[in-house]
């Protein structure tokens, strides 16, 4: 039977001590730390990411404002605004709630704020930070789903890693943080052949491709840490789900991650980390 690792915990925990490290810094600098989020339209997910974000944010003492536009807002005006936050020294960090509408460049919006205050870590200047190995915001999934690991005191160097999934939010910067710590490391996806074989091989099994359940046990080695990204909902009971037949699977495990309660607050955690990243180098640049 395998552990499960308790993201929930594990983020209590940090949030905690991140709590205290902002009491302390707020005497020092005489203000918090301040996110201010884009939120475009009213999608059920966005609103609901939002509101746990905010929520999780002032338990910590990070000041948080939400701008929240109609989904007809122009391209220009989210410009406009991102501009404005850069160009604000009381504001740490930006985060832009994705997805866009179709109407507004995803990669434009993303693109402008400035990388010092991108504390999703979605900047190609972050980006490029990760994969040269240069100081720089890391992204927050990717981000939280080490510390996990980490938590666990589970090995990574030299274990053989796979990541389902490629996106440039998870998988790929995933790949490579388990890469700077001496995995070796293959990330599959829907053009993969031989998939079952080869996840069957991993030491360290993450999902992240967004299909509900597609990890069966058969496709598992045993003894595997299996770490699932994924969050779905359930067509059979409506509830969420992950990418990993969790029921089947986790027999077959050492460690493994539940949905929810597994990645999902460990990024929020990342995040706010993030956010006091920023704040912090706010103030060693001036």
């Amino acid at each position: 039977m395998g552990i499960v690792i308790s993201g929930t915990k594990l983020a209590s925990i940090r949030k905690e001590r991140l709590k205290e490290a902002i009491i302390e810094a707020k005497m020092k600098y005489d203000r918090a730390p301040k996110l201010a989020v884009i939120l475009v339209g009213n999608d059920v997910g966005s609103l609901s990411y939002v509101k746990g974000k905010e929520k999780a944010a002032l338990e910590v003492g990070i000041d948080i404002t939400t701008y929240h536009y109609n989904d007809d807002v122009s391209e220009k005006e989210i410009e406009d605004k991102i501009i404005s936050l850069n160009y604000d020294n009381k504001v740490d960090g930006i985060l832009v709630q994705l997805p866009l509408p179709n109407h507004i460049k995803q990669d434009k919006i993303i693109d402008l704020i400035s990388p010092l205050k991108d504390v999703d870590g979605f900047h190609p200047y972050n980006v490029a930070s990760l994969y040269l190995k240069h100081e720089g915001i890391l992204p927050c999934t990717p981000k939280g789903v080490i510390a996990l690991l980490d938590s666990k005191n589970i090995q990574i160097e030299g274990k053989r890693a796979v990541v389902v999934g490629r996106s440039n939010i998870v998988g790929m910067p995933l790949a490579k943080m388990l890469l700077d710590r001496n995995a070796t490391v293959t990330i599959c996806h829907s053009k993969t052949k031989n998939l079952e074989q080869i996840t069957s091989e991993a030491d360290i099994l993450i999902a992240c491709l967004g299909k509900p359940k597609f990890i069966k046990e058969y496709m598992v080695k045993e003894g595997a840490t299996v770490i699932d990204v994924g969050i779905n909902r359930d067509k059979e009971t409506n509830k969420l789900c992950g990418d990993v037949d969790f029921i089947n699977v986790e027999p077959k495990t050492s460690y493994i991650t539940k949905v929810p309660g597994g990645v999902g607050p460990m990024t929020i955690c990342c995040l706010l980390e993030n956010t006091y990243i920023a704040y912090l180098n706010q103030f060693k640049r001036s």
